[in-house]
C-alpha cells in the first residue's frame, strides 16, 4: 500500500440508492502536499491508503469526507464503467424516444420471435 504520486490515476463510483446506475468518475493527482493528493477535478484525498473494501481492496479518503474513497484505475475498473456508461446511455434513450406503433409492432414480433426460441 504505497502513496499517491503525480500522474496516478483513480476512480470514484457514486450510486444514490441501490436501483440507480453505478456512476463513475475518473481523474489524476496533479499536485502533492505533506498529507494530501490533489486531483485534476479538484478532490482533494488524504494520501495515507487504506483498506477500503467498497470497489478494491485499498482506498484513499477523500478529505473531509472519510466515507468516500477513491481508488487506482485497473482494466476491471475500466470495463465496469463501459457497461454502465452503456446502460444510462440506453435508458436515458428509452426516457426519451417516442415510439410510433411501427416501431412498436416491429419490437413486439422480435421479443415475440426470441420468446419462440
Amino acid at each position: 500500500m504505497d502513496t499517491l504520486n503525480i500522474g496516478d490515476k483513480l476512480y470514484n463510483v457514486e450510486q444514490n440508492g441501490f436501483n440507480d446506475f453505478a456512476r463513475y468518475s475518473f481523474s489524476e493527482v496533479v499536485r502533492l502536499t505533506e498529507t494530501l493528493a490533489v486531483l485534476k477535478n479538484g478532490v482533494r484525498l488524504i494520501n495515507r491508503p487504506k483498506q477500503s473494501y467498497i470497489m478494491e481492496d485499498v482506498g484513499y479518503s477523500v478529505s473531509r469526507n472519510k466515507g468516500a474513497h477513491w481508488h487506482i484505475v485497473s482494466l476491471k475498473a475500466i470495463r465496469n464503467a463501459q457497461i454502465e456508461n452503456e446502460k444510462i446511455r440506453i435508458h436515458d434513450w428509452f426516457e426519451v424516444k417516442q415510439f410510433t406503433l411501427k416501431e412498436k409492432q416491429h419490437i413486439y414480433k422480435m421479443f415475440k420471435a426470441q420468446e419462440a426460441q
